[in-house]
């Protein structure tokens, strides 16, 4: 529990495990795991909200099976566990069970949007130039969800680890919660050189004509690029920066300890954790991926000539973003 330490001198560790494993009402002086109890309007709030997601990107990838649909919809189903856990401690604040749900899942969940991304881009180097990206598409799979994965490991070890210790008395949840912060810290690493990666990426396609020479189009057709792309960008960036906010105050509130300020104070959480997960995955169901890039391949023609990605959209055919534009030159 969250004062694990003060409790000891009202309950024995059996008493506290028969708390864990039931349900009951808040006891004046022992506190729960959280510092606090959820407010069940909230969770409930949130469990609708990243409900919705969650249906709205199954249905954009049963319709066109893409990728980044699967991995918001992954992250959304995360998010909706981990705040049917919340809600679940919103009735019972002592209950173990509830907590781990609810701690493991929602530190985690960001890695999923974040590979979701990392597609995303992926798909906009083969239709804008293999030529002006540092790392080819699939290299940035291979590269940045591999450290998705490393980050996630990290992260769930850690959340277990510091949630047991959370409820036992003089239990020590240090380790566990510098397990977290660094994945989450090496997530952040990672974004970072993500986002560097993007914005070089974006200026050799706007500002060195890259695009203009690998498709053959002249000085003056930059409308020939959809503005689709534009909206499209404006999502990633605003969902990688909601993501940024998320981290740091996370890393911020578990360096502060189980027992700190950020941590145990609700209405943070709610605006630094929840909302900001809520704007990163949602905004997608609104600017779709699928429809702003995939949708958009019979618009990415030269000057009087159709390119081989408007000929496979007006065919029928899918396009195939595990290869590079070099690939198919």
């Amino acid at each position: 529990m969250a004062n694990s330490t003060e409790a000891s001198g009202q309950l024995t560790q059996e008493q506290i495990d028969t708390l864990k494993k039931g349900c009951h009402a808040l006891v004046s002086g022992i506190d729960s795991s959280y510092g606090y109890v959820p407010t069940l309007g909230v969770g409930i709030a949130f469990c609708a909200l990243f409900g919705l997601s969650l249906l709205g990107h199954l249905v954009q990838y049963i319709r066109k099976r893409q990728w980044t649909s699967l991995a918001f919809a992954a992250g959304a189903m995360t998010e909706l566990i981990g705040w049917a856990g919340r809600t679940w401690s919103s009735e019972c604040p002592y209950n173990g069970d509830a907590f781990l749900m609810q701690i493991t899942t929602l530190i985690i969940a960001p890695t999923f949007f974040t590979a979701g991304l990392y597609i995303i881009l992926g798909a906009l180097i083969n239709r804008l130039g293999r030529h002006a990206s540092i790392l080819g598409p699939k290299m940035y799979a291979i590269v940045f969800l591999s450290c998705d994965i490393i980050a996630l490991v990290i992260q769930a070890v850690g959340g277990a680890m510091a949630s047991t210790e959370s409820d036992k008395i003089n239990g020590d949840t240090k380790p566990g919660t510098n397990i977290m912060v660094a994945g989450i810290v090496f997530q952040m690493a990672a974004m970072a050189v993500f986002t560097v990666l993007v914005l070089d990426f974006l200026r050799r396609v706007f500002f060195k004509n890259s695009y203009l020479e690998t498709r053959k189009l002249g000085p003056t057709d930059h409308n020939k690029l959809p503005k689709a792309y534009n909206w499209l960008l404006a999502a990633v960036f605003i969902s990688l920066f909601m993501i940024f906010v998320r981290s740091i105050y996370r890393t911020i509130e578990l360096l502060q300890g189980w027992d700190g300020y950020l941590i145990t104070h609700e209405g943070y959480f709610i605006g630094l954790d929840a909302a900001t997960m809520t704007v990163a995955v949602a905004i997608f169901n609104f600017l779709d991926p699928v429809f702003l890039l995939w949708g958009q391949d019979d618009k990415l023609k030269p000057a009087g000539e159709e390119t081989e990605l408007g000929h496979m959209a007006a065919n029928g055919e899918r396009w195939d973003d595990s290869a590079t534009v070099t690939d198919r030159e």
